[in-house]
């Protein structure tokens, strides 16, 4: 099966709908939320997670089942926990108003497939074996997720505020690059995963200028 790996952005600007209120729809509606998605839930039923969202009002609950029309608006749609044949409706309703689909473990019913994911911070790996073993892309994530740790995380955040300061302080995008590259490959990373945050800024201080840490800091001066 050939897919076509993308990353959703601005879920907060159009409506999810999730159908089901079992633990898989549980852990599908905290992803989405973690992304800060615009959510909806259709079920009868919620797990006691769920119910606590709903009384944070982080997302809004329609108390049954699915009911055609409920697609109106929606920029995608992912059915979690199901009866009867309301997967082949949803389906075919979404079909019909040409948004995202995914019936979980029901590939025929569905126009997109989620990977398996590992997320440090800024960082998203996401695993697919195309649905040929998704057994394996679960055994790859739990090893991905011992290979990158929480330093992959901090890393990216602090490359995140250094992104304006070395465009202020290098105008040439061929210096930036360069840099860039040189930050990448260094020791820096090692650093944060040893802990050693001080001298992860010094290092990147001796590569890309003091000016441009100090700057990210939001200090005048870096002290190493």
């Amino acid at each position: 099966m050939d897919m076509f790996p993308i990353y959703l952005r601005r879920l907060d600007e159009r409506q999810t709908i999730l159908i089901g209120g079992n633990k898989e729809a549980e852990h599908k509606a905290k992803q989405l939320l973690e992304r800060n998605a615009k959510l909806k839930v259709i079920s009868p039923r919620l797990t006691e997670r769920l119910q606590s969202w709903v009384g944070q009002k982080k997302f809004k609950w329609i108390p049954r089942q699915y009911q055609q029309g409920d697609l109106e608006d929606a920029f995608m749609v992912i059915v979690a926990d199901y009866e009867g044949d309301i997967n082949k409706k949803v389906y075919q309703e979404a079909r019909e108003r040409n948004i995202l689909v995914n019936v979980m473990d029901d590939i025929p019913h569905a126009n997109f497939a989620f990977g398996s994911i590992v997320k440090r911070g800024p960082l998203t790996i996401s695993i697919s074996t195309s649905g040929a073993a998704p057994a394996l892309s679960v055994r790859l994530r739990q090893r991905f997720e011992q290979e990158f740790g929480p330093e992959y995380g901090a890393f990216l955040e602090f490359l995140q505020k250094l992104r304006k300061p070395m465009s202020r302080y290098h105008h040439q995008f061929k210096v930036r690059k360069k840099l860039w590259y040189e930050l990448i490959d260094s020791e820096v990373l090692s650093l944060f995963r040893e802990g050693r945050i001080k001298e992860a800024y010094a290092q990147t201080a001796r590569i890309v200028g003091d000016e441009v840490v100090a700057d990210a800091l939001g200090t005048q001066k870096v002290a190493f």
